[in-house]
């Protein structure tokens, strides 16, 4: 088996499901089977988009982000179903303990798609066996599709899986690059959008090869030092290893809503902000995080959006402080047009075990008094250990909730 696995160097998968959330909604419903079904959002609450849809549904010209009386228009027996996110979640566990039982090296890139190191996983079978095992026995446990690109490196994994959809295995090695990966336009690059691909248009390059061979310093001058780290990838350079570790750091934690009507009302603009504080509150407390940075996200009628954040001298995560850091930048960033959208999102987080308060001269008196009762605690935990006392996050946190 040892011929089928590089002498240096690692063999990675991108397992990444087929229409993740339609297809958990056939496998709880299977009377959706070979069905066009769509997942979108409440029309009445203007989120009447597209999230995905079903292949059945993409053969009349479904598809995602398309707002939803176009789908209709296009597929009048279109079904359509609002997303369940708690089950996506529960199902989305299930999928990660599975490829767990092939490698310990999973790592979690989104709720339907990870990459698997299975480099030391030889007694197995060959990459192609694994790949079909994983396949089987993710349609065998949980009825759900999934397509598998196998490659020497992530990027390489992720562009094989893109290939071959539904249940679909391609392997990419390093050498295909010139043949399969530099003829296809820059924009089916992974990692590049629509507005990266029309910068790099401007300076002619519109292939992968063309990025491949573009000039450095035209890259970093049309898009920055990611333009080389996008040529590195173009020819197949990818040192980042799959780790485990990657989806337990939690980048931010946020909560938006699309408003049911456009309001430019700036009292009731700020009672949504209050809710919105309330909510990202819960998170990080659920998830026993602070936050030092604190974003506002604004979309306007004309879907123009912006966004603005603040850090913060101290970590925070009480809704009141996460509302009086909201509102200082909505106040001084909206320019009084209506609007359709309003998100929070705390960023920079810190856990709450670890975060410390960096004091100003204002809370010095007020900590102060408080040393006497932090030296009780500290004694108390040294004594009797660190769970004897617990925050008012970690309390509240289900894994910490006893049965009585």
């Amino acid at each position: 088996m040892k011929k089928f696995y590089p002498k240096s160097g690692r063999v990675i998968l991108h397992v990444d499901m087929n229409s993740f959330f339609a297809s958990v909604e056939i496998a709880h419903d299977p009377s959706l089977k070979g069905k066009p079904l769509a997942i979108a959002g409440d029309a009445k609450q203007r989120k009447g988009i597209i999230v995905t849809c079903s292949y059945e549904a993409r053969e009349y010209g479904v598809k995602t982000t398309m707002q939803l009386w176009e789908a209709k228009k296009l597929c009048p027996k279109l079904i359509v179903k609002q997303p369940d996110h708690e089950r996506y979640r529960l199902i989305s566990r299930a999928i990660f303990d599975l490829l767990r039982k092939y490698s310990k090296l999973v790592e979690p890139v989104s709720i339907d798609e990870g990459y698997v190191d299975i480099t030391d996983c030889q007694e197995l079978g060959n990459p192609v066996q694994i790949a079909e095992m994983i396949q089987r026995d993710l349609l065998n446990t949980l009825d759900l599709p999934c397509s598998i690109g196998i490659a020497p490196n992530k990027f390489l994994a992720k562009m094989a899986s893109d290939m071959k959809k539904p249940l679909g295995i391609t392997i990419l090695r390093k050498r295909d690059i010139p043949a399969v990966l530099w003829p296809l336009p820059a924009i089916e690059m992974h990692g590049i959008g629509e507005k990266t691909a029309e910068k790099l248009e401007a300076i002619h390059v519109k292939t992968i090869k063309d990025l491949a061979h573009a000039n450095d310093l035209q890259l970093q001058t049309a898009i920055g030092i990611r333009g080389i780290k996008l040529k590195e990838r173009a020819n197949g350079i990818d040192p980042r290893k799959v780790d485990p570790e990657a989806a337990a750091v939690n980048k931010s934690i946020g909560s938006s809503i699309t408003l049911p009507r456009d309001i430019s009302n700036q009292a009731e603009l700020l009672s949504v902000l209050e809710k919105l504080s309330a909510n990202v509150t819960a998170r990080l407390k659920r998830k026993q995080y602070v936050t030092k940075n604190v974003s506002v996200m604004i979309k306007y009628k004309d879907y123009e959006t912006i966004t603005r954040s603040r850090m913060l001298d101290n970590p925070i995560v009480e809704a009141s402080d996460i509302f009086i850091a909201a509102k200082s930048l909505f106040v001084k960033n909206w320019n009084g047009h209506p609007v359709r959208l309003l998100g929070i999102t705390g960023q920079d987080l810190l856990k709450a075990d670890h975060a410390f308060e960096q004091l100003s001269l204002f809370t010095y008196e007020k900590e102060t008094k408080k040393e006497p009762l932090y030296d009780a605690i500290k004694k108390m935990k040294k004594k009797y250990g660190p769970s004897i006392l617990q925050t008012g996050a970690e309390a509240s946190h289900p894994e910490n909730k006893k049965e009585s």
